[in-house]
């Protein structure tokens, strides 16, 4: 009888300590359940904000592009206004210069037809 009490009282030890660990291996794997999940959220968290931040560089990127081509564009007109204004001054000289060599070859013509004149 002895041996049989014993003999339940390990069993009933051991079916104690059997639960005990696997108590324990429930909590550890439960702990790192836990671990795990707030690791993934913080890894989500993480990359949200630099995707975040990837597209706020994006559009400002864009916005410095579109500002950057509006000011290239005013600078092309500016120098198309530029250019038709210099076009239109050099024919204005080209005129003004072909009045002048028109008058002078007259003159020129005048006087020597003058002095052709004179000394006949």
């Amino acid at each position: 009888a002895v041996n049989n009490e014993e003999l339940k009282k390990r069993i009933a030890e051991e079916l104690a300590l059997e639960r005990a660990r696997r108590d324990s291996e429930a909590q550890k794997r439960r702990l790192f359940g836990k671990l795990l999940e707030r690791e993934r959220i913080s890894s989500n968290e993480h990359l949200t904000r630099a995707i975040l931040r990837e597209r706020a560089a994006t559009e400002e990127e864009r916005q410095k592009a579109q500002r950057f081509a509006k000011q290239l564009e005013e600078k092309d007109r500016e120098l198309k206004k530029h250019d038709a204004y210099y076009k239109e001054q050099l024919a204005r000289l080209e005129e003004r210069s072909a009045q002048f060599y028109k008058v002078t070859t007259e003159q020129y013509q005048k006087a020597a037809d003058e002095v052709s004149a004179r000394f006949k």
